[in-house]
């Protein structure tokens, strides 16, 4: 069975995309359950998993310790081994998807923490304009926008690191906006296939068809099209509001974890100064993927 990490810094579509791929399972009118999902791989920071494999109360190891024997646990998971009852895939697939946040960053030992011995096949890499992943990221985090950039423009940025809690998830080591997206493009241990955001939802049966050919996971014309429908936004929508989303966080300001999927919406919520700041940080990474500067650019013809 293969393995294909979707990498993605927190909300540039990771979620979206596999829905998408759930979705490629259905047969009849009724889209994938948003609570229960047919292709379910699972996150690579889960710590069911790595305790049930593991045999280690995680619990009793530094975040160090544990990111020393993640390696092992991708290891049997791409064998097949079971890793727990939440995250067990219902059926035997040829190609199992799993969403991935952390960075590719190497473990104490010298390690890629998501490359280990046969434990990845490929990487397929979602992106997100910034300035648009800030205005999600503060509403996922019940944060201001102002203290989500910083968050975004931090180096040593990560979720689940509190040292006093511990968390449903091991910890991931994000890194900037820019140092996430750099680390896996830049990195040669598996391949990786870059997805942009807006490309997705520009063309976005192109983009999975793309995507599934890169993972090798067979699918018709016809599964791909029925999949797109199943997993528009607006169906996305409907199940969350009707029946909830268990992955969305409580502390949601807006109460939705999908919330608006726009493109450009920072354009209408953004300031001059928070764009500025944003591209400040991160106009090589952007200019790189396609986004243009505006307000560097802006400051450059005005200066």
């Amino acid at each position: 069975m293969r393995t294909i990490w979707l990498a993605s810094y927190p909300k540039s579509g990771n979620t979206w995309f596999r829905m998408l791929i759930a979705n490629l399972s259905v047969t009849g009118d009724e889209p994938a359950d948003i609570n229960d999902l047919p292709e379910r791989g699972g996150i690579a920071s889960a710590r069911g998993p790595f305790d049930y494999l593991t045999l280690i109360d995680s619990g009793l190891l530094t975040p160090d310790e544990i990111d020393s024997l993640r390696p092992r646990v991708y290891e049997r998971l791409a064998r097949g081994e079971p890793d727990d009852e939440y995250d067990a895939p219902k059926a035997a697939l040829s190609v199992r998807f799993v969403k991935a946040h952390d960075a590719y960053t190497l473990t104490p030992l010298g390690e890629p923490l998501l490359a280990g011995r046969g434990g990845a096949d490929g990487a397929i890499l979602i992106v997100r304009d910034p300035r648009d992943v800030v205005l999600s990221l503060a509403n996922h985090l019940g944060a201001t926008i102002d203290r989500t950039i910083a968050f975004l423009n931090n180096r040593e940025a990560g979720f689940c690191t509190a040292p006093a809690n511990q968390h449903s998830q091991l910890r991931q080591r994000l890194l900037s906006w820019s140092g996430h997206t750099a680390s896996w493009l830049e990195q040669t241990g598996i391949p990786v296939h870059l997805i942009r955001y807006e490309d997705m939802q520009a063309d976005v049966i192109g983009v999975l068809a793309r995507a599934l050919a890169f993972a090798k996971r067979d699918a018709s014309e016809e599964a791909v099209r029925r999949a797109v429908a199943l997993a528009s936004f607006g169906n996305l929508q409907r199940q969350e509001a009707e029946n909830g989303f268990a992955e969305a966080p409580r502390k949601m300001r807006e109460g939705l974890f999908f919330r608006r999927g726009e493109a450009g919406a920072w354009r209408k919520e953004l300031d001059p100064d928070q764009v500025a700041r944003i591209e400040a940080a991160h106009a090589p990474m952007m200019e790189r993927l396609g986004y243009p500067v505006v307000e560097l650019g802006n400051a450059a013809r005005n200066g």
